[in-house]
């Protein structure tokens, strides 16, 4: 793996921002050529730098007024729980990210839905009857105010 120069830093910053932006357009914003510009993409997605270029999609077009955050405590500390709530993630769509957590609480999802009552669904008839799952606590987002997307770089 080489180490990243100045030019791919700006490089990856700027496709953190803009996944679909053209080589050309990379090339004049980096005073690169695009072909240039396009050898390095291969070679940070080759070295794994670049895991994808997910197309980000608009929550309030698609009617998802609700975004929260929701800690969930489980009932055993087992394997067969972790695969229990893993299946669960996996399944349900509203959860959109989840992470396991010391302190507290034992994991973390990120939810959208349509609605209060959506959300009052998830959690009353999906989450609560779940056998692993002991506990919820749901936060709901009021505003963001940073992009949760991108990576701090080196300077």
């Amino acid at each position: 793996m080489t180490a990243l120069d100045s030019k791919d830093l700006k490089l990856l910053a700027r496709l953190q921002k803009d996944g679909q932006t053209s080589a050309q357009d990379l090339a004049e914003h980096l005073g690169m050529s695009a072909s240039q510009i396009s050898r390095r993409r291969q070679r940070l997605e080759a070295e794994g730098y670049i895991i994808g270029t997910p197309c980000r999609l608009n929550p309030d077009k698609l009617e998802l007024s609700v975004q929260a955050f929701i800690q969930v405590e489980t009932r055993a500390q087992s394997n067969g729980t972790h695969q229990s709530i893993k299946r669960l993630v996996s399944t349900t769509p509203e959860i959109v990210a989840a992470w396991t957590l010391t302190g507290e609480a034992d994991y973390i999802f990120r939810v959208y839905c349509a609605d209060l009552k959506a959300l009052n669904h998830l959690v009353q008839e999906v989450l609560l009857p779940h056998d692993s799952i002991g506990r919820v606590h749901s936060q709901i987002v009021m505003d963001q105010v940073k992009d949760d997307t991108a990576l701090p770089l080196p300077p």
